[in-house]
């Protein structure tokens, strides 16, 4: 037999080498074959081969790129191939070596035999910066390292460019970035590999390498739903934690938030004050606003609850999510309430649907019949009788304390959630803030929703302002980029600020926390409240979204000079 060696150099980038170097030994594993490996990049343990190794050696595989120490293998038979090649297919190159085709194994140095297709989903909890931010980066990546690439964009606003069933047919990878979760019966059959946003954004290249070397082939169309879920859930509820469930759910939750908050405001524009009470029914100002808390408002917690279950235990949790969440509201346990009712329906029903076995000819009961009825019974007796009571004495109390701060409290709690809003601009700490004061909306807490929009919207409205006052501590194409960081802040979407502060981190960050937690705290110490979770300044001409509308401006204007004062004054001239 022949005896082959193969040496990996991943350059710069070791975990490449790792990778490429696991794929072969595995395909070399399935025939059999003998195969000395030496893998060389930074970071990657060393594993020469031995002088023994190489004067039994056949032929020798090159993969990649740097010094690979060519001179050792003499006149010994050998290919060169391109790292990427062999963690998109090792079988494939292995094959073709072993078949003598020295020659043939060498051309994929080049171009690679056939183009890649890629069908991709990227997905954050408001579908905007990080959404878009990523497909960007999957594209740019797909396209230097020429594959064909389709990216669909999903929110709460639903999903933009929406695949087609040819193109993920054709697909040789199903990608998901996603924040949340994503539904994938869709991608029956197709090798799948799943990560969030911020892998696309920071490493698109090295996604890919990644997403191609460790894919998993999702269950056939054939297998039943609920256990192509549960094996899906199983998996995965592992790698995403309890952060990116409640994520899903916060996603979903959104439009429930925002179209009841503005039905609310816009029945007291048209029936003033008193458009709700029930003397009034019969008028357009009551009727908007039955539509907003009675319809739209009482689903916000049963939304949230069912789609936080169906992260864990994708399409059989939501049922029994959705009916924990009702059990939630109607027991007065909120929001709090809702969190936990999604997760027990979740996990409960992820584990029902992992160890209930059936006849083959009984699977198709499990998804219609088993698991809502176990899940929703479980769920629902230990709202009842054990999380429900506790949950709202809690949530009572939280509603108190905040509705009887004042003066000193206010100015903390302002400082605390505008300065989370700039740490990470998106990440978990300002995902944290926003997710805890959008729930509270539904309490009928509107005090944090608006020290966190307007800190949200203080990092990008800081930094351009900035880029004007100092335009000679920014680079040229900082200083273009700064007027579109003025419009993303106006909109609310802090992540305006990130190409910023990545920049410059020591200095920018600092300067933006600085800016929004003192924003915050103006905001609340004036007694301005917002009624709606997203919209920044576009929502301030909408009447009763925004109390003390000039307190919110000057809350927004302190922030901003603060920011852009403070950003201009540490950082050092550009180059």
């Amino acid at each position: 037999m022949t005896q082959v060696l193969a040496v990996v150099g991943g350059g710069d980038l070791g975990l490449h080498a790792v990778l490429a170097g696991e794929a072969l030994r595995e395909a070399a594993g399935r025939r059999n074959q003998p195969l000395d490996l030496e893998l060389r990049g930074k970071g990657v343990p060393g594993t020469a081969l031995s002088a023994g190794a190489i004067a039994r050696a056949d032929a020798v595989l090159l993969v990649g790129e740097g010094d690979l120490d060519e001179g050792r293998f003499g006149a010994m038979r050998r290919a060169r191939i391109r790292i990427e090649d062999v963690l998109t297919d090792a079988h494939a190159v292995l094959d073709r070596f072993l078949g003598g085709a020295g020659e043939a194994a060498a051309a994929t140095d080049g171009a690679p035999s056939g183009r890649r297709r890629i069908v991709a989903i990227t997905s954050c909890p408001t579908g905007i910066a990080h959404t878009f931010m990523a497909a960007e980066g999957i594209q740019a990546a797909a396209e230097a390292l020429g594959y064909a690439v389709r990216v669909e964009t999903q929110g709460s606003v639903g999903a933009r460019d929406a695949l087609t069933a040819e193109e993920i047919a054709a697909a040789d990878l199903v990608l998901i970035a996603a924040d949340t979760g994503v539904d994938r019966t869709r991608f029956a059959g197709k090798r799948l590999y799943a990560t969030n946003t911020k892998a696309a954004i920071r490493d698109g290249k090295g996604l890919l390498a990644t997403a191609f070397a460790e894919a998993q082939r999702q269950p056939d169309a054939g297998t039943t739903a609920a256990d192509g879920s549960a094996r899906q859930a199983a998996a995965e509820e592992k790698k995403a934690g309890a952060y990116k469930h409640l994520m899903t759910g916060v996603s979903f939750m959104l439009p429930f938030v925002v179209a009841g908050g503005l039905l609310i405001a816009l029945a007291f524009a048209v029936g003033g004050i008193d458009a709700m009470k029930p003397d009034h029914a019969g008028t357009l100002g009551f009727a908007l606003g039955e539509i907003g808390a009675k319809a739209a408002f009482a689903l916000i917690v049963p939304v949230l609850a069912g789609y936080i279950a169906f992260s864990i235990a994708d399409r059989p949790g939501i049922a029994p999510g959705m009916i924990g969440g009702m059990l939630a509201a109607n027991l007065q346990a909120g929001f709090l309430g809702g969190i936990a009712a999604g997760f027990i329906a979740g996990t409960t029903t992820a584990f029902l649907n992992r160890h209930i076995r059936l006849h083959r000819n009984l699977e198709g009961l499990k998804p219609v019949l088993i698991l809502p009825l176990l899940a929703t019974a479980v769920t629902g007796l230990l709202m009842v009788y054990v999380v429900g009571v506790p949950v709202a004495a809690i949530l009572a109390a939280l509603t108190d304390w905040l509705r009887s701060m004042q003066g000193a409290s206010a100015v903390v709690l302002g400082l605390v959630l505008g300065g989370m809003m700039a740490v990470d601009m998106g990440g978990p700490v300002n995902k944290a803030a926003y997710a805890s004061a959008a729930a509270l909306i539904a309490s009928g807490i509107t005090a944090p929703m608006a020290a966190v929009m307007i800190g949200g919207m203080t990092p990008p409205l800081g930094i351009a302002l900035a880029t004007r006052l100092f335009p000679g501590r920014f680079s040229q194409a900082e200083r273009e980029a700064g007027g579109a960081a003025a419009v993303l802040g106006a909109a609310f979407v802090t992540e305006g600020a990130i190409p910023f502060a990545a920049a410059d981190p020591l200095r920018v960050i600092p300067a933006m926390v600085a800016g929004s937690a003192l924003a915050g705290a103006v905001a609340l110490s004036l007694g301005v409240e917002l009624k709606v979770p997203h919209g920044g300044l576009f929502v301030l001409p909408i009447p009763n979204a925004v109390t003390n509308v000039p307190g919110a401006l000057i809350a927004l204007v302190v922030g901003t000079l603060v920011t852009g004062l403070l950003v201009g004054l540490l950082k050092t001239r550009a180059a």
